[in-house]
């Protein structure tokens, strides 16, 4: 682990691009293409001219039209970009692109297109071509069913190859697709499912989660009961369960309808804003809201970003720790093929049987780009060294990540034991309502310790203090003061809460609800949600501020900061923490715990309490679920936690001492 003395305040850079990250990558070439000489005009031009920026990607990116468009930008001018309209008059569809195309190329049809590995250790590896016949057998099953273009399909499945082939099979229909995560109940299913009036649900007998079986088809029945717009449920075998409940006419096993189509389907040419997909929010701030996203909007923002960010190329072997229920799911399958390259996608647990799996499939399938969360880090550090040494990791040329701020600590155990100080890393933020990023490190910039970069190309981000003013140096609001265009088309049958949510802080300004700070030297850094924001005796901070003071101390391996009501202060700080191995609770401890919050943020911030608990509750995706503390801790209804993987550490909470 870095030296902890160095700490959260490290200002040097420690990454600078050289060789063929500069020479060879994609946004080179495109430099090259249109002048531009250094990073800051890049931002500079891609800014101030969207327009001609998103016209000249998507050219260089080799986006392919049935129809050229007629019109880039539409703007509503009574209601400034809300409601913006991209790429008019223009035909188009992601399947083309990202598969279709490959598939019926002599030269690409035998590329990989994906690697399957369960937790088990089973391992499938789908060319293009096996992966275009059999999403055209789906293809052909659904509209058998009666499925025509505009029809929603729901997914509710582990991450297994058949979700891959429903994935394309619904995009060459036209058909949007719904992620769900797998590990929502019944009750979370159902409202995704009724809200976007999804008619076929596909999903799996069960699946594989830390070497037990999770039953799935059950929760679909329950979910079905509360969702009258389900007409049939596809069931691909995955565990082998044969006593199943099962409904004759509704239900439908995978293999009994998909395999006996025909392998050939012709792509439906879809107007360039025809939905694509419906991507739920989590609904840590309400009902989950339903965002709604285009064949052109997707295929231009996922296409910069794998393009010019992570520069995919044929070559790269991209894997991204996630769910298809997470957008970085679809983000990953889309752009990866849309290069044709190849994804990895893996079923289980990132440590199980043992702490190394990632680190031994990096090795195993020769991965090039790994993407991760920092809770995830954080997990796999408490491990020790010893299980990344036993790995040959050098075939990894860039690193990624997205989902929360970075702590110092994690950060640079990450940059230097992972990628060997050779490899940046793509720290990325945005978010489900635009499936991309607003801001986004390049391969051309260099690095300091947790920064984000700057602002994503042709995205006009901004820092705005509470009256509006931009601000450099403070912590203040992130917004973005242009559209882009895979911007959410509204929220799903609520466009009066998207317009509440994202337009009603600041006219003409979208407002993503983080904390945001530009430093001297013009590197940009993430602070949490300000949803998140503790604000005690008049100082607002967010929690990730305060559990990276923690993060700091040498016995802390995870922390979570909540703000709890106080009579006087307003609110109070109290703090849970994992401990490394070899260190244990004492009273001792805890005052070394306080005092060390004290030391970053002032007595104000010192924590009223710190309890130490086994294991922090956290999602699948390995993000620490601060909500379900709090209210856990404040002996409220915490509702839902059926996507939450270890739920017996919600149990804990009240027990900590």
């Amino acid at each position: 682990m870095m030296n902890k003395q160095k700490g959260r305040f490290m200002k040097e850079v420690i990454w600078n691009p050289y060789g063929d990250y500069i020479k060879k990558s994609n946004v080179k070439r495109f430099m090259d293409k249109h002048r531009i000489k250094t990073y800051k005009e890049l931002i500079s031009r891609s800014v101030d001219d969207i327009e001609w920026f998103w016209d000249a990607m998507m050219e260089d990116c080799n986006v392919e039209w049935f129809k050229t468009y007629d019109k880039l930008l539409d703007l509503d001018k009574s209601r400034s970009f809300e409601w913006a309209k991209w790429f008019i008059g223009g035909k188009i569809n992601i399947a083309h692109n990202s598969l279709d195309r490959h598939a019926k190329d002599p030269l690409a049809k035998n590329r990989l297109a994906f690697i399957w590995e369960g937790e088990d250790g089973t391992i499938e590896k789908w060319t293009y071509f096996d992966l275009y016949t059999e999403a055209n057998r789906c293809a052909n099953a659904l509209t058998g069913l009666g499925i025509k273009k505009g029809d929603t399909i729901g997914f509710y499945m582990p991450m297994i190859p058949e979700l891959i082939v429903a994935f394309w099979a619904c995009l060459k229909i036209g058909a949007p697709f719904v992620p769900v995560f797998s590990g929502f109940g019944a009750k979370a299913l159902a409202i995704r499912m009724d809200d976007a009036e999804v008619k076929v649900l596909f999903t799996a007998d069960g699946s594989f989660r830390r070497g037990k079986q999770i039953e799935l088809k059950p929760i679909c029945d329950e979910a079905a009961k509360m969702c009258s717009s389900i007409k049939h449920i596809i069931v691909k075998k995955r565990i082998g369960k044969h006593d199943i409940p099962w409904i004759d006419g509704r239900d439908i096993w995978w293999d009994d309808i998909v395999p006996k189509q025909s392998k050939q389907f012709e792509t439906e040419k879809m107007d360039a804003e025809d939905f694509a997909m419906i991507l739920f929010s989590s609904g840590t701030t309400g009902p989950p809201k339903g965002t709604i996203h285009t064949h052109a909007g997707s295929t231009a923002q996922i296409v910069k970003e794998l393009g010019y960010a992570f520069d995919a190329k044929p070559n790269d072997r991209f894997f991204w720790v996630t769910d298809i229920g997470w957008m970085m799911g679809p983000w990953q399958i889309i752009g990866v093929q849309h290069y044709g390259g190849t994804h990895i996608i893996y079923e289980g647990a990132p440590n199980y049987p043992n702490p190394d799996r990632i680190w031994d499939m990096v090795e195993r399938h020769q991965i090039t780009t790994l993407g991760i969360s920092p809770t995830a880090i954080r997990l796999l550090m408490r491990s020790g060294l010893e299980w990344v040494e036993k790995h040959d990791l050098s075939s990894l040329r860039i690193l990624g990540s997205t989902g929360e701020p970075w702590d110092p600590d994690s950060y640079m155990w990450f940059f230097e034991n992972i990628g060997k100080k050779q490899s940046p890393i793509i720290n990325i933020s945005g978010g489900t309502e635009m499936v991309g990023c607003l801001l986004s490190p390049l391969p051309i910039s260099p690095l300091k310790p947790c920064t984000l970069g700057g602002p994503g190309l042709a995205m006009d981000i901004d820092v705005f203090d509470d009256d509006g003013n931009p601000i450099r140096g403070g912590i203040g609001h992130l917004v973005c003061k242009k559209p882009c265009p895979s911007f959410t088309k509204g929220f799903l049958k609520d466009p009066q809460r998207y317009l509440e949510t994202y337009f009603s802080k600041w006219p003409e300004v979208w407002y993503h609800g983080d904390w945001a700070h530009v430093d001297e030297d013009g590197f940009w850094f993430l602070h949490g949600r300000s949803d998140d924001t503790i604000k005690v005796a008049g100082k607002r901070t967010g929690p990730g501020e305060i559990e990276a003071a923690l993060i700091e101390h040498p016995a802390v391996s995870e922390a979570a900061a909540i703000g709890v009501p106080h009579e006087i202060k307003g609110e109070a700080v109290v703090c849970f923490v994992t401990l490394q191995s070899g260190y244990s609770p004492s009273e001792e401890l805890r005052e070394e715990l306080k005092e060390q919050v004290v030391k970053f943020h002032g007595k104000t911030l010192r924590p009223e309490g710190v309890r130490f608990l086994g294991a922090l509750p956290k999602t699948r995706s390995a993000k620490i679920v601060r909500g379900t503390i709090k209210k856990k801790y404040l002996g409220e209804d915490i509702g839902d936690i059926s996507s939450i993987e270890n739920p017996e550490a919600i149990e804990e909470i009240s027990k900590a001492k």
